[in-house]
């Protein structure tokens, strides 16, 4: 049966889906499926970018797949590498767009590191300091970018 028949035949005989007299709750959790949003990456850039240090272009990438892999529950421990993922360096890339076209942040040309300008600093520090899901993420997406830093500056002074 192909599909124009199978819905002509439908309405014929009134099939219906069963109603769901069941109230879903809304889970607010984020999920693998969130990952590669370009707002939730553009809100995990300037949550890096309004810090003391600052994360360089040519790592930024990189950074936001650790940063997440630290964070989301479904890729601790996991043997995939997002951090390397090409489709995870595009969408970053167009989320930074989207922030510098906005005037939420700027690369540096002097070094180039990306900057959250005043307004994207606000926006950040709005959405951290609420009792969300989101918030929660973006602090430990902070505090694991302080921690990927430190451990970069410890294994260099090993070397």
């Amino acid at each position: 049966m192909n599909y124009d028949d199978f819905f002509r035949e439908a309405s014929v005989r009134d099939i219906r889906p069963p109603e769901n007299n069941l109230r879903t709750t809304f889970n607010s959790s984020l999920d693998n499926e969130a990952l590669f949003q370009l707002p939730l990456l553009a809100m995990v850039i300037l949550t890096l970018a309004k810090g003391r240090s600052k994360p360089k272009l040519s790592e930024l990438g990189q950074i936001v797949g650790e940063c997440l892999e630290r964070t989301v529950s479904g890729f601790r421990g996991s043997s995939q590498d997002i951090g390397w993922s090409a489709n995870l360096r595009i969408r970053t890339i167009k989320a930074l767009t989207f922030l510098e076209r906005a005037g939420l942040a700027l690369v540096d040309p002097a070094d180039s590191t990306v900057i959250a300008t005043e307004i994207g600093r606000k926006i950040a520090g709005e959405a951290s300091n609420r009792e969300t899901p989101l918030s929660s993420s973006l602090l430990i997406i902070e505090r694991s970018f302080e921690n990927i830093r430190a451990e970069r500056r410890i294994r260099a002074e090993v070397k």
